[in-house]
């Protein structure tokens, strides 16, 4: 119970005085809820007006009850305050309403539980004077009468709720706008407004008064007390866990035992409360802070959500982001050998600081939390990662790992820097841009404990980068095979930490494959050139059999060293001067092999890819020039 412990510690540090002036935490015996119908009223309880809600402002805070909090089925319960138009409205039915299948042998059950509820409320010692003003309202019974006249409900020729719109699209009322695809007017859930003179707050969500009212009314009704396994005291117990833990329409629940008939807790528990017994406010809180920590500062994927906090309410970096999203700040790849030594270094500077920055925040000591969740069905939700690490140590796990994956990335025109990727986008490098749902929530599962636990990259995602970066003619796009050759290569740097390998061209790394991939990119540039002058924009021969060069690098080196032969020829003509610093390099190159390692024709690992990077980004022009700005003539030097 160590999470649902944290989560109350983090909801008892932060309520009521959040630092960053981000929405305040939900009270206990509160949810959220889409609402499409605002209704106004008098304080004595008659109708003023009602509009139709924008989807921008309809999520709103209403009361709820432990069984309307997280209500499902055929005969959902009722909210107390607040609710759709079958519970809140008398006349729903003599205008041609539907209630859920569970009420349809009593159809007048939904509103008279309602009305009863609210009654008791109101006759209690926690009254308000908005909750009768709704009280008296309600009662009169004419509610989708005034929707009707206020024309926020249409009418159907028979004049009972118009259920669909078949009329010109421009013309489509309001309320269609706003409901679902599946839904249908008469679903439709109300909110309250209560206007009074001199009292400048009308609406019942932001009014203190009664927030206070209802949870006050609603921890003395009578309930199972019991030993509370977060706390260690004797406590109100809940029954019932909240749910819409990522968002208002999820009904998945980290705790719940309603399935009395199958293997939930029985076999090894007579009753759900021996396997898991926890107190009503405890949980209440608990559920409200991880809803408001995932809605401000959760990562997503789908319904796979992994936060990161601080039990204190500090403010942490976020560890599945890219270092681009880390500094906030685009650090330029400037070519040429010594532009990207410069880069790496004004990197690793950048990166200290903005670790220092949050460490100012942090105290060495404080609690870090991170916890993964998804979730298999719609009503089960699971935590598929948890850790407790103190802020140091977070702190230098973050840093180790943009550190260590640290590499010269290319996402686009308007997105190059230096840094380690995403997870996100290290499964769309491994599996392709149109990844699988499940497969891309496997790897983020898979790359958590890479970045939270410093564990080793996982090999088959090294391999599999690696590989779908070497088949350079099976991309669509240039950005996309440039996007995968940068993640391929931060990724290979990251699993072999002990190579120490640098960002810039190192022309004393003497191994085998390192130096293939320094010559492909030299063959490469020869004939990027050449088809230059010739006005050709086709693929280079070094380009096209770069797969075939990762599996048989003798001998498709041998086929490219042929291929730039007429291309050679072509450039000592107009460009003698490239030409021969090129011949000298690959000479160079060639002769730091040792032994036999050129005539080997094994496969090359992820690191012909480090030299290949390395290799043409060294031979690009250090001011970023177009081969368009060369110059006309080269001269030996």
């Amino acid at each position: 119970m160590s999470w649902i412990q944290k989560l109350y510690e983090t909801y008892e540090r932060n309520a009521g005085h959040e630092a960053d002036g981000s929405d305040l935490l939900m009270p206990i015996s509160h949810t959220t809820q889409q609402v499409q119908i605002e209704i106004v009223l008098d304080v004595d309880g008659r109708f003023k007006r009602a509009t139709v809600l924008d989807k921008n402002v309809c999520n709103t805070m209403i009361p709820c009850s432990e069984e309307s909090g997280g209500r499902a089925g055929s005969k959902p319960a009722h909210h107390p305050l607040c609710d759709k138009l079958q519970y809140v409205a008398a006349d729903f039915l003599d205008f041609g309403g539907d209630v859920t299948s569970g009420f349809a042998k009593q159809p007048v059950e939904p509103y008279q539980k309602f009305l009863a509820a609210l009654q008791a409320w109101a006759a209690s010692d926690c009254g308000h004077p908005k909750l009768n003003a709704i009280l008296r309202y309600v009662e009169n019974g004419h509610i989708v009468s005034d929707l009707m006249s206020a024309a926020v409900l249409q009418p159907d020729s028979e004049g009972k709720i118009l259920k669909k719109w078949s009329g010109e699209k421009e013309q489509t009322p309001a309320i269609f706008k706003v409901i679902q695809a599946t839904q249908t007017p008469d679903e439709a859930f109300v909110r309250w407004r209560v206007e009074e003179l001199g009292n400048p707050i009308s609406s019942t969500w932001q009014d203190d008064a009664l927030i206070e009212a209802w949870i006050k009314y609603y921890q003395e009704r009578p309930t199972q007390r019991g030993y509370c396994m977060v706390t260690g005291e004797d406590k109100a117990l809940s029954i019932q866990h909240p749910a819409k833990l990522r968002h208002g329409g999820d009904k998945a629940k980290l705790i719940s035992a309603n399935d009395t008939a199958g293997y939930t807790f029985r076999g090894k528990f007579i009753d759900s409360d021996e396997a898991a017994s926890v107190g009503f406010e405890v949980t209440q809180k608990a559920h409200n802070a991880l809803r408001w920590l995932i809605a401000r500062q959760a990562s997503r994927n789908g319904d796979q959500v992994v936060v990161s906090w601080s039990v204190g309410g500090k403010k942490v970096p976020d560890p599945f982001v890219s270092t681009l999203e880390l500094l906030g700040i685009e650090l330029p790849i400037k070519t040429g050998a010594s532009g990207i030594g410069d880069v790496a270094q004004a990197f690793a500077l950048r990166l200290k600081n903005a670790i220092r920055g949050y460490g100012k925040e942090l105290e060495p000591t404080e609690d870090i939390v991170v916890m993964g969740l998804d979730s298999a069905t719609p009503g089960r939700m699971a935590i598929t990662f948890y850790r407790e690490l103190k802020g140091s140590e977070f702190l230098d796990r973050i840093e180790t790992w943009h550190i260590k994956c640290a590499w010269s990335q290319n996402f686009g025109k308007d997105r190059k820097f230096v840094g380690a990727p995403a997870p996100r986008d290290i499964a769309e490098a491994a599996y392709g841009r149109r990844v699988d749902d499940k497969l891309r929530k496997a790897v983020v599962e898979r790359l958590l404990p890479c970045i939270v636990d410093s564990s080793p990259l996982p090999r088959d995602l090294v391999e599999s980068t690696t590989r779908r970066a070497s088949n350079r003619t099976g991309f669509e796009d240039k950005w996309e095979w440039e996007k995968c050759l940068g993640i391929a290569c931060a990724l290979f740097k990251g699993s072999q930490t002990e190579r120490d390998y640098q960002m810039t061209l190192e022309t004393d790394r003497k191994t085998r494959d390192y130096l293939y991939g320094r010559l492909l990119a030299i063959a490469e540039n020869i004939e990027s050139r050449a088809l230059f002058v010739a006005r050709e924009t086709r693929d280079t021969t070094a380009a096209r059999l770069m797969q075939r060069f990762a599996d048989r690098p003798y001998s498709t080196w041998r086929t490219i060293e042929l291929a730039l032969v007429p291309y050679k020829t072509r450039l000592r003509a107009s460009r003698g001067g490239f030409l021969f610093k090129m011949d000298v390099l690959l000479d160079d190159v060639m002769g730091a092999f040792s032994g036999d390692d050129f005539t080997q024709d094994g496969p090359l690992s992820g690191e012909f890819l480090l030299g290949y990077h390395c290799q043409r980004q060294a031979l690009k022009p250090s001011d970023e020039t177009s081969p368009a700005q060369e110059p006309a003539t080269d001269s030996v030097e």
